[in-house]
């Protein structure tokens, strides 16, 4: 595939996953593909800013992480710089999550994003859940291992509750179990989680340090997207869950954990970038982790959104 076809396909997908306005300095995703030869207009149906992506994030993502500026510059369309304002040359990015974990450098001083969605009140403003008699999440996890809410439990070999610090002011909220994970009984435990760990690790956390867990608490068959009857009969759980822990920061990873949460459908990239609210609780959205192993590209991105997450920790630590 060259630099033209792979540029449309990466930009094709965007649009796919409702960013109708991934600019590229002065180009917009039309204008690019207008440029290249669109094959299939835009339609109307995802114009929309609450246009849901019907693929996961955890299982999709553009199939190249390769330079667009380049790509551009081959057939003759680079994106022209503003008048009198020279191109800077690309700036070196530091790369924590790839290989090396490092240790994140962050200045809890810095001006924080805008808030975006606000959903609930307060965690202590709650009235009991129908999970308030679980006093531990030892209590909780034992509830999920006999829970027959949805049909995830006859096709599942273990349930996977989560794991970490149970006094953890850092929560990662994943989508659902994966293969390796449905073996164990624990989360992030394959590919992913191995990354999930670097990038903890990348700002300063160790992975027993935090709270790990998904919004299902079984593995969809073949690793399919969750269905709504499932996201329901789980949600309990995670909620109870949050109530427990009382977190300074959750990092939502991936589409449907973030969409859950803020009950959105709202595309994951319009919604990172923004501190949300969730009952009281600072929530930042990213990438899964399986979505940057497929889209090498996503993880500066990403590399932002768990430094922002690391600067609302520590500035709720000060305060």
């Amino acid at each position: 595939m060259d630099a033209r076809e792979r540029l449309r396909a990466y930009l094709e997908q965007r649009r796919e996953m409702g960013e109708s306005e991934f600019v590229l300095d002065a180009l917009s995703v039309d204008d690019v593909l207008r440029v290249l030869g669109d094959k299939h207009p835009a339609p109307s149906a995802r114009a929309g800013s609450d246009a849901r992506p019907t693929p996961s994030v955890r299982d999709t993502a553009p199939p190249t992480s390769g330079n667009w500026r380049e790509a551009l510059s081959s057939i003759g369309a680079e994106a022209p710089a503003p008048k009198g304002t020279p191109r800077p040359s690309a700036p070196a990015v530091k790369t924590a999550p790839d290989d090396a974990p490092g240790v994140a450098s962050t200045d809890a001083s810095a001006p924080l994003p805008g808030t975006g969605l606000i959903v609930g009140s307060a965690m202590g403003d709650l009235p009991p859940g129908p999970l308030a008699h679980l006093a531990t999440l030892d209590d909780v996890a034992a509830h999920i291992a006999s829970c027959h809410g949805c049909t995830l439990y006859q096709t599942a070999k273990n349930h996977v509750p989560g794991e970490g610090n149970p006094t953890a002011g850092f929560v990662c909220v994943g989508e659902a179990p994966g293969q390796t994970e449905d073996e164990l009984g624990r989360p992030f435990v394959g590919r992913a989680g191995e990354l999930l760990t670097k990038i903890l690790e990348a700002i300063a956390f160790k992975r027993e340090d935090v709270f790990i867990c998904n919004v299902l608490k079984h593995r969809p068959p073949g690793n399919r997207n969750p269905a709504p009857d499932e996201i329901k009969a789980c949600s309990p759980y995670l909620m109870r869950q949050l109530e427990l822990l009382r977190p300074r920061v959750i990092l939502a990873l991936g589409t449907f954990a973030a969409q859950t949460l803020l009950q959105t459908t709202t595309p994951i990239g319009k919604l990172r970038g923004q501190v949300h609210r969730f009952h009281g609780i600072p929530l930042i959205v990213t990438y899964h982790p399986a979505a940057l192993l497929r889209n090498p590209a996503w993880k500066r991105p990403t590399w932002e959104d768990v430094q922002l997450a690391r600067r609302i920790f520590d500035s709720a630590a000060q305060s």
